[in-house]
């Protein structure tokens, strides 16, 4: 499982930067779409291989939510990453809100907060 997690791990950073890339183009050349899906990729690969890292089979969550609320149980400092503006918690990865630079730079936040807390928590390096 470990080896797992260090996949989503490696895939979460790679998502994170593509959406990073995309959100520093030019304004008139930004695709919101593709910062979005991205950075919602990003998040959930960081939560799944937090799970796996934890020896739980992520497969039985569906939603950002439902990985997140698990792994709060796991390690209660999750909290220091705040999900409530982040309006695709409750759906499975869907482009419904992927329309304006203001949601889809909250949604990189919160992908590049999780980073931040992954890398101060020492779960990735």
């Amino acid at each position: 499982m470990k080896t797992k997690a260090n996949k989503l791990f490696d895939e979460a950073i790679e998502k994170l930067n593509e959406a990073s890339e995309e959100l520093f183009r030019p304004k008139e050349d930004v695709v919101t779409y593709a910062i979005c899906k991205n950075a919602q990729f990003a998040i959930k690969n960081y939560l799944k291989g937090f799970l796996l890292k934890n020896d739980i089979d992520p497969s039985n969550y569906k939603t950002i939510e439902s990985l997140y609320e698990q792994c709060k149980m796991i390690n209660v400092k999750f909290e220091e990453i705040d999900l409530s503006n982040f309006s695709c918690k409750s759906f499975e990865i869907d482009s419904r809100y992927c329309n304006e630079i203001s949601k889809v730079s909250n949604c990189f936040d919160i992908a590049d907060n999780m980073d931040t807390f992954f890398r101060r928590e020492k779960i990735i390096l």
